[in-house]
């Protein structure tokens, strides 16, 4: 029989200075005790006021680290990344947790793990597929799936129960919208859709009032639509719901896109009929959003977003900032900085080849900070560290 938990072991003292020791930053403990921010000779950098790990982000690492406190002697799995950020994994394969990635077919392979290991499921959770694979097997379950991400999948499933697609502004290929989507599976006729962003909103809004071409839609969408799904009989009633990390103000856009293409369809006083909806975009990727918007208005000269290139918060951090007309670098962390050069590697856009920039320092005076909710403290001190080097300045620290 499968044991399973959800609620960590209470081991939280056993592993704090652990903790600490790993991800916690002297340079970021400056910055909050001086108004976030903090002074370098002519440099002053301007940290967000909320940036780095968030709650479901915290709870998921200290889950994994009392893991492996708890099952000292038994063999660990991890299902993917516990969190999008390559130091946070690399710690946990350092202490022995085996990381499974998918197969190109796009599946994971579980057949190393028996009924006597353990496996951690991540933040963004796993498939129902993938769930039910798993207690099959027998091994102890460690879900930290993020709570956040629970009130999603909860939303959902109620869609696809009372008979109404869900259309998920996510991105397909993304852990946490694979899990959300496959919640629809709970019921036999459950559908879903995944629209990526304005663009394909107004695509499925154009098909809604009759405009469009369902078998071109079919093939356009093969990868982001469940099994079975039929663009002329599933878009008549839909439920629209989100992937967390996304950017809120697009998420709400796009409902009301959808919103109003119901009501142009089948007229205001049906409109509950066919068309539901709910803000699930989790409170701390909002939060992380608005204190970038907030440090922006302060005018600095140019950004640095630092966190995972495949980290969803922190690539739509970046591009807030962009959108804003600020000069927006999104780097993984402070080696993206050459001590040597001075040059600086950085991710322009989503799933875009990295860059060099040569002079991406030259007249930069106010330099503001954030990093998305899977990049612990000491990643975000290191950078400030590499840039004052480069800069040949000495950050203005307490002693």
């Amino acid at each position: 029989m499968t044991s399973y938990y959800r609620k960590g072991f209470g081991l939280k003292a056993a592993i704090e200075g652990q903790l600490t020791a790993d991800y916690s930053s002297a340079v970021v403990d400056a910055f909050r005790a001086g108004n976030y921010r903090l002074t370098a000779g002519p440099l002053e950098f301007r940290l967000a006021r909320e940036f780095g790990f968030c709650y479901g982000v915290d709870r998921a690492v200290e889950y994994a680290y009392e893991t492996r406190t708890k099952f000292p002697d038994r063999r660990l799995f991890l299902v993917g990344e516990i969190i999008h950020n390559p130091h946070v994994n690399a710690k946990l394969t350092a202490m022995g947790v085996e990381i499974l990635h998918r197969a190109e077919s796009g599946g994971f392979d579980f057949s190393p793990i028996t009924a006597a290991d353990v496996v951690i499921l991540p933040a963004f959770g796993v498939t129902v597929l993938d769930f039910n694979r798993l207690r099959a097997i027998g091994a102890v379950l460690v879900d930290t799936t993020c709570g956040s991400v629970l009130n999603v999948w909860k939303r959902v499933e109620s869609y696809a129960r009372d008979g109404f697609t869900a259309v998920i502004h996510g991105k397909y290929f993304h852990e946490e919208t694979r899990a959300t989507a496959s919640q629809v599976t709970r019921h036999p006729a459950g559908r879903y859709l995944v629209v990526l962003d304005m663009v394909e909103a107004r695509e499925i809004c154009e098909f809604i009032e009759g405009r469009g071409d369902a078998a071109a839609l079919e093939r356009r969408y093969a990868a982001a639509m469940a099994e079975g799904f039929s663009f002329d009989r599933d878009l008549v009633r839909i439920g629209v719901a989100n992937q967390t990390t996304m950017l809120s103000g697009e998420s709400l856009a796009i409902a009301e896109e959808l919103r109003m293409s119901m009501i142009r369809r089948y007229g205001e006083a049906h409109l509950a009929e066919h068309f539901r909806t709910f803000d699930t975009i989790c409170s701390a990727t909002q939060e992380r959003q608005d204190a970038v918007v907030r440090l922006l208005e302060t005018g600095p000269d140019l950004m640095l977003v630092v966190g995972g290139y495949n980290s969803s918060n922190t690539t739509h951090l970046a591009a807030l900032s962009r959108e804003r007309g600020v000069r927006t670098y999104h780097i993984e962390d402070a080696t993206a900085i050459d001590l040597e050069t001075g040059r600086l590697r950085h991710q322009p856009g989503l799933k875009a080849e990295e860059r060099i920039e040569d002079h991406w320092l030259r007249d930069a005076r106010a330099i503001g900070i954030t990093a998305g909710a899977s990049t612990p403290n000491n990643k975000i001190g290191e950078t400030v560290l590499r840039v004052c080097a480069v800069a040949g300045v000495e950050p203005d620290l307490p002693v």
